[in-house]
């Protein structure tokens, strides 16, 4: 099915507004789904209470920035879902609703609806970490980023697969390795000191390393803050911009 040709500039985010609420509205109808996107994040921050309590402040730090990361894995499993399963997103994007509409829609309406515990955690993690003010606002634009990152990649990610089979398994191998095993839930000086410039360069390391130098628990040298906050920056508003690229583009090619 090919896609009437409208000036992209004359329709661009058009019906933005009104997938948001259909995406929503979906979502709202996944209890189990909703149930169980707290899991890892509650276990991770069980086995810290455990094994080191005095943790406990970055741990919850590290679980905000970590669901902000993981929610990129419900744009890329839902992204995919409609498309392959449902074979909807040729019928959404056939009227006025614009390809970047559709994919930032989609993104906000799961981020609407899976929220609530994510700030739970921010408060927890305000309380028990003595966030101040500042660092509270710090911690909220920085999961932000992260959030924007993610589902962006999530979205693009999305477009590759043909089957929705492989679609679970990939996508939480991607979105646990990159948010678990680097320095998010714990302190980055515990990492390797020689990988320390890689880890730095990834949205959720990033993210926990600065706000763990603004609490006080990591030293980041001039350099380091510069490369974590830039890299950060950089990279979710090159990765936007191919996924809205790249959502023009598919449908092009249809």
């Amino acid at each position: 099915m090919r896609t009437p040709s409208v000036p992209t500039g004359a329709r661009s985010f058009q019906g933005l507004a009104a997938f948001f609420w259909t995406e929503a509205l979906v979502q709202l109808h996944e209890e189990l789904a909703m149930a169980t996107s707290m899991v890892v994040q509650v276990v991770l921050l069980v086995f810290v209470w455990i094994l080191n309590p005095a943790l406990i402040g970055v741990a919850l730090i590290g679980s905000v920035v970590f669901s902000a990361f993981a929610l990129g894995q419900r744009v890329l499993n839902e992204a995919a879902y409609v498309r392959i399963d449902h074979k909807a997103t040729d019928l959404y994007l056939a009227g006025p609703l614009s390809p970047e509409g559709y994919f930032l829609g989609m993104a906000g309406g799961i981020l609407l609806i899976y929220i609530t515990p994510v700030a739970i955690l921010g408060a927890l993690a305000v309380v028990v970490a003595h966030l101040s003010l500042a660092t509270g606002l710090l911690l909220l634009g920085l999961s932000g980023l992260v959030w924007m990152f993610a589902a962006s990649i999530g979205y693009v990610f999305s477009t590759f697969f043909r089957d929705n089979r492989a679609i679970w398994a990939y996508s939480s191998l991607f979105f646990n390795v990159f948010g678990v095993l680097p320095p998010v839930f714990y302190p980055l000086g515990l990492f390797p000191q020689a990988l320390h410039p890689i880890v730095l360069l990834m949205p959720p390391s990033a993210a926990a390393a600065i706000l763990q130098s603004a609490i006080g628990v990591t030293h980041l040298a001039p350099g380091e803050f510069s490369l974590a906050l830039l890299g950060l920056v950089t990279e979710t508003v090159c990765v936007l911009a191919l996924a809205i690229y790249w959502a023009r583009r598919t449908v092009r090619s249809k």
